[in-house]
């Protein structure tokens, strides 16, 4: 994630005259001046690749109320809007899992939900055109425009009994959340410090009761891939909320700890869902979306550890106390320049224009008519279980060694795209076990055919001869 700051500071970084603040190597969209140490401002927005960063689930405004919560109401402020931001996120997210139902989905009800059509649906209600009741949004009337199968299915899946049953669980949790949120909105404006933790401490109980709920196993169970996603994003959105309790009451230890395990959580559910995905349709619906978790939310979860580790390695034990409770202090040096900054423009932009398919979208397209299913499930499992990869790697390289393959050695292939990764797997994996009756149902239903294979995609770093060896090879 690249941070950009206001053209000001942006020149004076170019300059020499302000420096980027850096944590463990990595910058954490904090500028300073080079000569006084003077905190100058925080950055106004970040890219990751070539988007703006926009993401899916969680609060950007938790990274910068990090340092702010030491100017008391400014860091508050910023907490309350993530607040605000994950209350938004969750309610259409579990809005929509009333088109998703609990068992079989059809196809036309993710088409209707899925990545861009979510975005959409989030900014209806930053904007109050949608409401949301009991943790639900009047699907009928925000796709109306979807025609007749749509409300026919919402109609069908509100008749169904078994998601009648869940549907009773999470409006009980999202109640729990909205009343713990309140709650925690309310300590936020207690004077004395005592009864100001006790709140937050009753506040962070309830979401933890809502957070048992959403990851109820027995329910988890029950549903299909696309159903659990939004579950578990639910749960995950939670556990910013409860994140947050923790940094007001400047407990950063247990922050950094919970920020940490939260990633691995998103990372080890997410290749849960990856491989109960049985279909085209929910593949369809999973790749754009779990990739935009991949690249920006984790991104986002990333950078406010980065602040958090920063704090408190700047921490030491003769530091002033401080100013909201027991925790890391920071030394009165740095303490005095952060109280003084001025990071009244410190807000990220995350907006993005929803009348744009995302890119995680047309790259998924694209990908789509280069791969099959299999393949392309693996391409997402690449992004969050590496070992996978270098399996495949590995497959691939002992394989092409037999069939006289030589330029696939493991210096070409870790260069190679998750794409030709996959390909390639599936196409040794077939072409070496297409004698045995399994596997020969295997091929057919991975649609990967002799013709097929001459259409596999390899990366030009892997090298012109490889390419024209395998095509060689296949004829």
């Amino acid at each position: 994630m690249l941070f950009q700051f206001s053209p000001l500071i942006e020149a004076g970084i170019q300059a020499g005259k302000y420096i980027p603040v850096f944590s463990n190597g990595v910058p954490i969209g904090m500028a300073r001046d080079a000569v006084t140490g003077q905190f100058v401002g925080h950055a106004i927005a970040a890219t990751v690749g070539n988007s703006p960063l926009s993401p899916l689930l969680t609060a950007s405004q938790f990274i910068t109320s990090v340092v702010q919560t030491y100017q008391m109401q400014r860091g508050f402020a910023d907490v309350m809007k993530g607040l605000q931001s994950i209350q938004t996120s969750l309610g259409v997210l579990q809005g929509t899992t009333a088109l998703i139902g609990v068992g079989t989905v059809a196809g036309v009800a993710l088409t209707a939900i899925n990545l861009h059509q979510t975005l959409k649906l989030r900014k209806e209600v930053e904007q109050m055109r949608l409401e949301v009741k009991n943790g639900f949004i009047d699907l009928k009337q925000a796709l109306k425009d979807q025609g007749a199968e749509i409300r026919q299915i919402i109609e069908e899946i509100s008749q169904d009994i078994k998601f009648e049953q869940h549907r009773i669980v999470l409006v009980r949790a999202y109640g729990l959340f909205i009343q713990a949120i309140n709650r925690f909105r309310s300590a936020m404006q207690l004077q004395d410090a005592s009864r100001r933790n006790a709140e937050i401490d009753g506040a962070r109980g309830m979401l933890f009761e809502a957070l048992a709920d959403y990851t109820n196993p027995h329910l988890l169970e029950e549903t299909s891939a696309a159903g659990q996603l939004r579950r578990l994003e639910c749960a995950w959105i939670i556990e910013q909320g409860i994140i947050a309790t923790y940094q007001v009451q400047n407990e950063m230890s247990a922050v950094s700890e919970r920020i940490s395990q939260l990633q691995d959580k998103v990372c080890k559910d997410a290749v849960g869902i990856i491989n109960s995905c049985e279909s085209h349709d929910e593949l369809d619906f999973l790749f754009p979306e779990i990739t935009r978790i991949y690249n920006h939310d984790l991104e986002v979860l990333n950078s406010w550890q980065n602040h958090i580790d920063w704090m408190r390695s700047r921490s030491d034990s003769v530091g002033a106390a401080s100013p909201i409770g027991e925790g890391v202090s920071l030394p009165s040096s740095e303490l005095k320049l952060l109280t003084s900054a001025d990071f009244k423009n410190s807000d990220l932009i995350t907006s993005q224009d929803t009348n744009l398919a995302p890119p995680e979208q047309l790259t998924y397209e694209d990908l789509a008519g280069k791969s099959h299913f299999y393949s392309l499930r693996d391409q997402l499992l690449f992004l969050f279980d590496s070992q996978l990869r270098r399996q495949s790697e590995l497959y691939i390289n002992q394989q092409a060694a037999n069939a006289g393959y030589k330029t696939l050695v493991p210096s070409n292939l870790e260069q190679a795209s998750d794409l030709a990764v996959a390909n390639l797997y599936y196409y040794f994996k077939i072409r070496d076990e297409s004698e045995d009756e399994g596997e020969e149902k295997l091929a057919n239903n991975s649609q990967i055919t002799q013709t097929e294979t001459k259409n596999l995609a390899i990366e030009p770093s892997i090298n012109y001869n490889l390419q024209a060896n395998i095509f060689t090879k296949i004829k």
